[in-house]
This record gives structure tokens, C-alpha cells and sequence, in this order.
């Protein structure tokens, strides 16, 4: 280990997150929630990503001609149990999902890595590693597609226009039209409708249009291609671009996640054989073979997450992304401060433990908090809405706000709450500059898919979704959320104190937000 990261690590690493001090008082008061509380939110369709052992059926088959196969990596040898590899620290790594992806633990990875403190959040990037490895069968290539910075819609894609580019190029997309959303859209602002709301790269999306469609190159579609399934999912819920990208975007984002935190090491094939991802490869490029792995043949899978599938056109789209790429996650990342997202002295109830930030899968991003009421469904509330945080609002749509905390007024860069089902009357407008606890809106339904009046929140740091529930768990007032076997259950603690999720806001389910100090 060189002073570089010695030093970098006695610096950045030696502070571990601050604790409250004192107990916070804490009581009940006894109102009446009558409520039916979820929220989904994608509403365009009923977007369900597959399970990760997914199942196949004939016309879930993208039909394919026979590809060339790229010439393959040499395959890892089999090491002997326990065996130290070399390993350099990539965007976002953590000890927990290393010692998954290596089937090793993280103590013995602490043992092999003594200069890594105990508390340690994200891993910095670049940062050298020895790592005890105990070995798996039927690796995956190691080759790597594009990097993580540039699947998230987040610092990479500043200054990309994706109308200015999409008008330069003589494909398809250029002349496309679609109503969407409540209004009529050109191709590619449906591509970055979709971006904004996943926070996935508009580059990567435009990418797999023009590798699986033309979108960019060719003036009509291909006989092949299906223009009601341009991406290959056939599915009467999904039809047109909009719907195709929806669907994408949530399986990438499924892989992406699952990959971070460790829930995704195997992918599996309509043939019935599997194989286990490569424990150094990114998560990025374990999303896009999970993505192909779903629609495409074992031979049209492996060509297109080779060098000459979709990172050969990736590269001859926007230039090779590998040239300098900048890791959006540091070292050492922590949440600022902040706080529960009501008024001091109000009562709510946590009717949504962990679940999607938007979507149907990972990541679960979000938690849910609803109002007192004394009728159940979607009703409007007097109650407000509060910053958790001081920051800029950044972005509003259809029960949409967001929440920029580095006050650039850009929600692809820093920390970012999301805010959705905040009703149109009275919510703070673009550009509003708010303190941690002044009101931004009233909770609502407007916005995705809700059976009662609630807030759904959630975290981006550089356009990547952070997960409520790990190594950087959503803490608001001391109130840390835990994952439940199932999408929305699960618990809040805050020392010795538990509350628990609830969709039908019982009295196990309330919380009280204190006076703070803001």
C-alpha cells in the first residue's frame, strides 16, 4: 500500500458518521389514520421486471441471426481456497457486496486489507486490494462494457443535448413522434423523459436503440424489428418506444442494483444453463448481461455483451467511454443531515418501508410517510410537506418534486431527494431556495400509482440511486429504515425505538417528528 492511499484513507476514512447526542423524547399522539396506503411509481403500465432465475417462453425470444462469436478471454484459473487476488477498488464498491461477489467475508477481507478502517462506507476507486477468493464455477468474461459512471444519468452527461444529437443523425428516431405523458414528444424527448425518471444515461439508452433498432443510422426500421416491441419484449402492456424504454430501464436498473448490493452474481439462460458474473466486473456491465441475458439467445447474448456488441457501438456513437472515465461515487461517501420530511410536532404514519425509487424493482430507494386523516383513499390534505434538507428545488412534474441539495439546481450532480405524489396546488415552484423543514407541498396521489394520500422520498447521489436500507442507510432524525422480506415492509429504528410499516397506518406505524435544530 503507497502513502498516496495511506494518506488518502488517514484523511477521508478516520471519520465515522456522527452520532446523535442524548435520547430524543418520544410519545404518541392518538389519531385517526384510516388510510390504504401504497404507491407504485410508474403508471404508464404495470412494468414488472422478471425474477433473476426468469422464465421463457417462445415469443419472449428475440429472434437473431447467427453472430460471430468475439474472440474469448482467457478464462480464471481455479484458485486454491483462500487464495489472495489482486483487486483495484471500482465506483461504488463496497466490503459487504466484495465479499458476496468473491464468496468470501468481509473479515477476511479486513484481515488481508488492514488499512481499512472498521465503519467503512464506499471503497474509493483505483484504491489496490488483496482478496481472499474461494472459487466458483462458470465465471462469465471479465470484459467490461461501458462504465458505471456512464450508466447512471448523472455527471457524465452534462452538457449532452440528446435533441441536438438525435437532429444530427439521419436515423429513425430523428423524425419520431409520440403523445406521452400528456403531450406530444419527439423521440428524443421520450428518450429523456425516460432517463429522468429512471436517472439512467439518455447515452445508453440511445445506444441500445441504435444496436438493437437503428435508431441513429437507419432511415426505417428493419423488416426484423417489431415497431410496436422496437426492444424485443413482447408484451400488450408495452407497445411503442415509450413503453419498450420503460421496460428497459427498469431491468437495467434491477440489474444495476441487485448487482450493488449483492443480490445478483448469476445470470440465467432459456437453455438452462447459468453463469456466474465475473467477481471483478462492474455494475454496469453486470446489468446490461442481465438485460440481455432476459430477451436474447445464449449466442446473440454472449456477441452482444462481447467487444463488438453494444460497447462497439457505444463507442462509435459517443466516443470510447473508457478514455477517462470519472468514478460519480467516492470514498467514504456520507449522507448529510437530515430530517423527517413533516412538520415538528406532527404525527404521520410510515405506511412504506423500503421499495422502489421509481419502477417496479431495485433499487428500493424509497419509504413512504402519509398524513393523519379521517377518511381512507386519495383525498386532499392541509398538511405540509417538508425539506428534509436546505437546497434548491430543481425539477417539478405530475406529483414530482426534486430536491437538490448542492443548490446548482442540476439533479444529475450531489445529493438529491426525490420527492413524489406532492400535489400541484401549493407546491414550491422551480428555483425555490428552502431550509431543512420549510414547506415544499401537500402530500397527495398526483404522480404514479397511489390507493391513498402520502409522500414517497428517496435518495440520488451523482444520479445514482443510493438504497434506504445500506451502508448508507436514509437516516432522518436518527430514524434508520430496514428492509422487510417484501417491497414496503420492514421497520424504522432510532435507538431502542421501532416502528413499524404499515399500509394501513396502525398505531405500530406512527411516528412523531420532534423539534430539531435546524
Amino acid at each position: 500500500m503507497n502513502d498516496r492511499w495511506r494518506n488518502f484513507i488517514g484523511v477521508g476514512w478516520d471519520n465515522s458518521v456522527r452520532k446523535l447526542q442524548g435520547r430524543y423524547f418520544y410519545f404518541l399522539v392518538s389519531l385517526i389514520f384510516l388510510l390504504l396506503v401504497s404507491c407504485q411509481p410508474v403508471s404508464d403500465s404495470e412494468s414488472t421486471v422478471p425474477y433473476l432465475t426468469p422464465t421463457f417462453s417462445e415469443n419472449q425470444q428475440l429472434e437473431v441471426t447467427t453472430f460471430p462469436l468475439p474472440t474469448p478471454f482467457a478464462t480464471r484459473p481455479s484458485y486454491a481456497p483462500g487464495e489472495f487476488v489482486a483487486y483495484i477498488a471500482q465506483v461504488g464498491d463496497t466490503l459487504d457486496t466484495l465479499a458476496i461477489r468473491f464468496n468470501t467475508t468481509i473479515t477476511e477481507i479486513m484481515d488481508a486489507n488492514s488499512f481499512i478502517p472498521s465503519g467503512t462506507t464506499t471503497l474509493p476507486p483505483g484504491m489496490p486490494m488483496e482478496i481472499p477468493i474461494y472459487y466458483e464455477p462458470f465465471w462469465g468474461s471479465p470484459y467490461q462494457i461501458i462504465p458505471d459512471s456512464v450508466f447512471v444519468n448523472g455527471p457524465s452527461q452534462l452538457g449532452f443535448d440528446t435533441q441536438t444529437f438525435v437532429d444530427t443523425k439521419p436515423g429513425w428516431l430523428s423524425i419520431y413522434s409520440s403523445y406521452v405523458a400528456g403531450e406530444n414528444r419527439t423521440g428524443a424527448q421520450v428518450v429523456d423523459l425516460v432517463a429522468t425518471n429512471f436517472s439512467i444515461s439518455p447515452q445508453l439508452l440511445l445506444a441500445l436503440l441504435e444496436y438493437q433498432a437503428g435508431a441513429l443510422s437507419q432511415a426505417t426500421l428493419s423488416p426484423t424489428v417489431d415497431a410496436e416491441y422496437i426492444l424485443g419484449y413482447e408484451d400488450d402492456m408495452h407497445k411503442g418506444l415509450y413503453l419498450q424504454l420503460v421496460w428497459a430501464a427498469d431491468l437495467l436498473n434491477h440489474g444495476y442494483y441487485c448487482f450493488r448490493n449483492g443480490r445478483l452474481d448469476t445470470i440465467y439462460f432459456s437453455d438452462g444453463t447459468i453463469e456466474n458474473i465475473d467477481p471483478w466486473q462492474n455494475a454496469a456491465t453486470a446489468s446490461l448481461q442481465y438485460y440481455f441475458s432476459v430477451n436474447f439467445t445464449k449466442e446473440a447474448y454472449q456477441f452482444a455483451t462481447g467487444s463488438e456488441g453494444l460497447a462497439k457501438v457505444f463507442s462509435a456513437t459517443f466516443g470510447d467511454p473508457w478514455e477517462n472515465p470519472q468514478p460519480h461515487i467516492p470514498g467514504s461517501l456520507q449522507q448529510p443531515d437530515m430530517h423527517l420530511p413533516f412538520q415538528p410536532g406532527k404525527t404521520w404514519a410510515y405506511t412504506g418501508g423500503p421499495h422502489t425509487g421509481w419502477g417496479t424493482g431495485e433499487p428500493w430507494a424509497a419509504i413512504d410517510f402519509a398524513p393523519p386523516s379521517t377518511a381512507s383513499g386519495c383525498i386532499p390534505s392541509n398538511e405540509w410537506a417538508t425539506a428534509v434538507a436546505d437546497g434548491v428545488v430543481a425539477r417539478t412534474g405530475e406529483g414530482i418534486l426534486e430536491l437538490d441539495l448542492d443548490g446548482d439546481g442540476d439533479t444529475r450532480t450531489g445529493w438529491v431527494v426525490f420527492y413524489l405524489h406532492v400535489a400541484e396546488e401549493g407546491r414550491a415552484v422551480v428555483g425555490t431556495h428552502l431550509q431543512a423543514g420549510q414547506p415544499l407541498g401537500h402530500p397527495s396521489c398526483e404522480g404514479g400509482t397511489s390507493t391513498g394520500t402520502h409522500i414517497h422520498i428517496a435518495r440520488k447521489y451523482n444520479g445514482e440511486w443510493i438504497a434506504a436500507d445500506g451502508i448508507l442507510p436514509f437516516n432522518l432524525d436518527g430514524w434508520v429504515p430496514h428492509n422487510g422480506e417484501r417491497p414496503y415492509s420492514g421497520l424504522l429504528t432510532r435507538f431502542s425505538e421501532t416502528v413499524i410499516a404499515s399500509t394501513s397506518a396502525n398505531q405500530a406505524s406512527y411516528i412523531t417528528a420532534e423539534e430539531v435544530e435546524y
